[in-house]
């Protein structure tokens, strides 16, 4: 895949820093702030924090991928997805490697101020989620490569985004926050199977052990659609069993697209795919925002 960007530019920088994927990074701040209004704590500065926080770690995570990818040769010539860029030659790696280390640096800036609002847990939350978005594709035993990419971020998108954005406004991970991740962390991890899917043969063949690799086309269907379904699931079960109001129903209006999308990464292979990684990012941004919405509307009894 070609390109017009010229080498060492801004726009190179935006593309490596993959604005698309931010929603991943956004959407757990989200509906932890609405958990934090539920609980009666919401406070400004800590939710804008937290969002800092998230959008630098998810930077340092495509910046590290791009990097690491390359250098283990997973990134070449037949890549099926946009450009990156030191594949592309658009970004040295030694400026890249330089670029991680500036984001991670204002990430434990960032980390320092929510360390003195809300205790030091967040030094330990900090560091594993600094850790985990280099360790992905980058040290001696890369995540990704040995199948840990969906439960690791399952686990940072979901659990630690959300309950940790809720602890820092409420100084406690409640219990809403914890369901509220799911659906979160499921959508999250839905973006990186349908990246994993279009790319299991070049993945493969360069040592990437994805569970698309390990498990073929028809596993990662099947946890594709258990995780769609595991996002709707939840409100529905939040509501039924008396956690929330109707409005944590919300995200059911996102169900036909997401119906759409399972039919379409059932039927579709390669850069066909590209559509519905983008796709599959707006369902999570647009089930998301619901879900914030509809738990806080919740709260007045909507």
């Amino acid at each position: 895949m070609t390109t017009t960007v010229p080498p060492g530019s801004l726009h190179a920088w935006v593309l490596a820093a993959r604005p698309k994927t931010l929603l991943a990074a956004v959407v757990p701040v989200l509906v932890g702030t609405a958990c934090a209004h539920v609980a009666g704590s919401f406070r400004t500065f800590p939710a804008l924090a937290a969002l800092a926080g998230a959008l630098l770690l998810q930077i340092t995570a495509n910046f590290s991928n791009d990097v690491f990818d390359y250098e283990k040769g997973a990134d070449t010539t037949e890549r099926l997805g946009p450009v990156r860029a030191v594949q592309g030659g658009l970004i040295g790696a030694w400026s890249m490697k330089r670029a991680i280390t500036i984001t991670i640096f204002f990430a434990l800036m960032v980390g320092t101020y929510l360390t003195a609002v809300a205790g030091p847990a967040i030094v330990v939350i900090g560091l594993l989620a600094i850790l985990a978005a280099v360790a992905y594709t980058g040290g001696p035993y890369p995540l990704g490569y040995h199948g840990l990419g969906d439960l690791f971020v399952m686990l940072f998108f979901g659990f630690v985004a959300v309950s940790g954005t809720t602890f820092v406004q409420t100084g406690e991970v409640t219990e809403l926050s914890l369901f509220a991740a799911v659906p979160v962390g499921a959508l999250a991890t839905a973006i990186l199977v349908v990246n994993n899917l279009r790319d299991r043969e070049t993945d493969a063949r360069a040592g990437k052990r994805t569970l698309a690799v390990r498990f073929g086309e028809r596993g990662a269907l099947f946890e594709y659609a258990a995780l769609l379904s595991l996002a709707y699931a939840v409100p529905v079960m939040l509501f039924v069993s008396g956690r929330s109001g109707p409005g944590a129903l919300a995200p059911l209006l996102t169900l036909p697209f997401a119906a759409m999308l399972m039919r379409r990464v059932a039927s579709e292979r390669g850069r066909a795919l590209n559509p519905r990684l983008a796709q599959t990012a707006a369902l999570l941004f647009a089930h998301g925002v619901l879900f914030a919405l509809g738990l806080t509307l919740a709260t007045s009894g909507v």
